[in-house]
């Protein structure tokens, strides 16, 4: 009824505009009080540590840990003050989840999308484990990562390659192996952007309005991942959803995290994104600073407006948190590593760790997609003549602090960064760059950026390869339509597409870049394509071309860039990478998915984003919409082939349907019997080619709407002929469908078709469950 009389309501008030908030009260739920922390699970003992501290703090201590402090003794992101009385020496919070930002002496590590890319569970921990520990040594308590919003509802979302997939499933199992791997470092990973955070464009407007369906089955499946991971923060978003404030989103916060997940941690706020006095609706922790808190809350325990329990709770899940990553024992002094000013004299922490070399090298390896290679035009042997064209294939000019303003702490040391820096301050509203037309990216751009002390560059180890062989090597970075010489043996074209925080992408296409692929392909035969791509890329331009032999996803692979690219073009290393997203045919294949939701009236003021499809993203609106993708969702090739057989699958809990609904209690993470195994799926798989190789076996489940979703995937590396037996293990949670009117998970019943293959369209094998 109520959405029945807004709607009425904005039909008489046609032509007006919204001008307060008033009007959108009630379209998200109240939940209120926002739960007291229990230290359930593994949290008990942290927070015995934690109440034994909070019940010694006065009021005004007990606040000056919800809210940050600007200070100039170090150059954190966020800082909260310490209480020397008691020994607790303060917190640095700090960008972000692909390697320490702003800083010398850190690794570049590859980006989330290239993580995705990977699909290897194993790697996402191995590489969690090296970087949060870089954090760790410069005196970082809470890396601001791993994302998982934006989950990569837009092709065009600015941030999406800060996450892992537009998979929730996918996105979950490596958000859960990061949030592992940062506590294995001693870290307090605060994972982000809490929630349904899919556009940049008016990101600090835009209302998100989702229905319950699709908040537990899409966005706020793999948060739920990195609850029950144990992450000891959550970073709420800029957004609004269903027209209430992300930060003060009681809903959300009260309701969905701490009531039904069972969140035992801290929800800090974006920065700038408190709107409000908000904790009361759920918010622990305000950054950078607070002028709503930094009196507020002691008075208001003073005059009756909060419970003083509600402050004792924001403190106990601060100081909880940070015993659980067992900071009170030998942590670096908070922000040591990071310099105020990195370009006058400081104390050099060097973060490195040679051992990280390995990881550094294989998750940029393994983020690789190979799309197409004709007649095996890869990998290479030893050419005798290579010529190299594009703009993405040399370094920046200028990669220094003080070379292109915050171009090197920010990721815009190829683009135009002082129009991407007036997008943040400013609102800049000229012309969005669509590449990064100054040299290679190894990131995308803003605070997810990574300032590594070197890069190599995709030219700089094609010239080290040729120099081994003996081939000659031409270049042309500048020429759109360069000569080629008849005789190349090979042509790479190297394109980029640039992404930033700040601003959505203006397009997942260009017309340049596009216009420089065929136009040396018209004259080079064995014309190769590679594309560092801050997202999803379109190739329908020259994916065809009879000349295009072969087209490489390189993602954002970090500072190893080019030496990982170049073992991958001469078979040292075999493709393995399979692709997180759904390329499409053409841009409007994505319809309502494809760019952000701009301000109607009357809305002008208070933007709408309306998800109207429901959970029906990416591959799963493909499948629904009956359109055929360019490159489907899971699809990647090798230089080796895979065969698939013996597929068996065993319900091993088979009294579960006694019980359709989770009843057990809630820990982090939510129902415990959530995550209890019921089925298990075995298929056999060998390598049926000349060369080792590893494939990712994924499983799919034919839901009741007909359309297959991930519910399994695992990485296997084969020797030539060798096979091996994979085991995927099914949770209750997998076999779900959230129920609306109970407000609960509930087992799906009846014949449930199993799949597994090598990517979503390429099912290889297929079987029947009966619950």
């Amino acid at each position: 009824m109520r959405a029945v009389l807004s709607v009425a309501l904005a039909t008489l008030i046609l032509g007006q505009e919204i001008t307060s908030d008033s009007y959108f009260y009630g379209q998200s739920p109240a939940v209120y009080p926002s739960p007291i922390g229990e230290g359930t699970g593994d949290w008990a003992s942290a927070y015995q540590k934690a109440k034994h501290f909070v019940a010694q703090l006065s009021n005004e201590e007990k606040a000056s840990l919800t809210y940050g402090v600007v200070t100039t003794a170090n150059g954190c992101s966020g800082n909260i003050p310490g209480i020397p009385r008691l020994g607790f020496p303060g917190m640095c919070l700090q960008d972000a989840g692909n390697g320490v930002r702003n800083t010398d002496f850190v690794n570049g590590y590859s980006s989330g999308i290239s993580v995705g890319a990977s699909w290897n569970k194993q790697l996402a921990r191995e590489r969690a484990n090296s970087m949060f520990h870089e954090f760790r040594a410069k005196g970082v308590n809470v890396p601001l990562g791993p994302v998982v919003g934006p989950l990569g509802r837009l092709a065009e979302g600015g941030r999406n390659w800060e996450g892992f997939s537009a998979d929730p499933y996918l996105s979950g199992i490596l958000v859960s192996e990061t949030v592992l791997g940062g506590h294995d470092a001693g870290v307090i990973t605060s994972v982000k952007h809490y929630i349904a955070n899919e556009q940049e464009t008016n990101r600090g407007a835009v209302s998100s309005n989702l229905d319950d369906k699709t908040m537990h089955e899409l966005y706020l499946w793999p948060f739920q991942n990195a609850v029950k991971a144990g992450t000891g923060s959550i970073m709420c978003s800029y957004n609004r959803i269903n027209n209430s404030n992300a930060c003060a989103n009681s809903k959300t916060l009260n309701g969905l995290l701490k009531t039904e997940l069972g969140f035992q941690g801290f929800v800090v706020s974006d920065w700038g994104g408190q709107r409000m006095a908000s904790s009361l609706a759920g918010l622990d922790m305000a950054m950078p600073d607070s002028p709503y808190w930094n009196t507020s809350l002691v008075a208001g325990i003073h005059n009756g407006s909060l419970d003083a329990r509600r402050l004792d709770d924001m403190a106990t899940r601060i100081l909880g948190a940070w015993y659980h990553a067992g900071q009170d024992h030998d942590f670096p002094t908070p922000g040591i590593g990071m310099p105020y000013n990195i370009l006058a004299p400081h104390r050099v922490i060097d973060a490195r760790d040679p051992n990280a070399k390995s990881t550094l090298y294989t998750e940029a390896v393994e983020g690789h997609v190979l799309v197409k290679n004709t007649h095996n035009a890869l990998p290479l042997g030893k050419p005798r003549l290579l010529q190299v064209f594009g703009y993405d294939a040399k370094v920046p000019d200028t990669y220094a602090p003080n070379g292109k303003p915050l171009g090197w702490s920010t990721g815009g040391a190829s683009v135009n960064s002082t129009e991407v820096l007036e997008f943040f301050l400013h609102g800049y509203t000229g012309p969005v760059p669509t590449i990064a037309q100054y040299g290679t990216i190894i990131s995308g751009g803003g605070s997810g950026a990574v300032s590594p002390g070197h890069i190599s560059g995709p030219f700089d180890a094609l010239s080290q390869r040729a120099y081994v062989d003996n081939t000659a090597l031409f270049w042309d970075f500048d020429s759109q339509n360069p000569d080629v010489l008849a005789v190349a043996d090979a042509c790479f074209v190297f394109i980029n597409s640039f992404a930033s925080e700040a601003f959505d992408r203006p397009t997942i296409d260009d017309d340049y870049s596009n216009t420089l692929v065929n136009n040396v392909a018209d004259k080079c035969a064995n014309t190769m394509v590679i594309i560092h791509n801050a997202g999803i890329r379109l190739v329908d331009q020259f994916a065809g071309h009879p000349n295009v032999t072969a087209i490489v996803y390189a993602h954002l692979p970090g500072q190893v860039s080019g030496r990982a690219l170049v073992s991958l073009l001469y078979g040292d290393e075999n493709f393995s990478g399979k692709l997180p997203y759904t390329v499409a045919r053409k841009e409007s294949d994505y319809g309502q998915l494809l760019s952000p939701s701009l301000p109607e009236t009357p809305f002008m003021y208070f933007p709408q984003s309306n998800f109207t499809e429901g959970v029906y993203i990416d591959y799963l609106a493909f499948q629904k919409n009956n359109i055929t993708p360019q490159y489907e969702f899971g699809f990647g090739l090798s230089y080796t082939t895979f065969q698939y057989s013996k597929m068996e699958v065993t319900n091993t809990a088979p009294n579960a349907k006694n019980g359709l609904y989770p009843t057990g209690k809630i820990q982090q993470g939510g129902h415990i019997d959530l995550w209890s195994d019921l089925v298990e799926v075995t298929v056999q798989v060998g390598n049926s080619g000349k060369v080792s190789g590893q494939e990712i076996v994924q499983l799919y489940l034919e839901r009741m709407d007909n359309i297959k979703w991930l519910r399994g995937f695992e990485k296997v590396a084969l020797k030539p002929g060798q096979h091996e037996t994979i085991t995927f293990k099914l949770t209750r949670r997998d076999l779900s469908d959230w129920d609306v009117v109970t407000q609960n998970w509930k087992l799906m019943e009846g014949e449930i078709q199993v799949f597994v293959g090598g990517s979503s369209q390429d099912i290889r094998l297929h079987s029947v469950l009966t619950m």
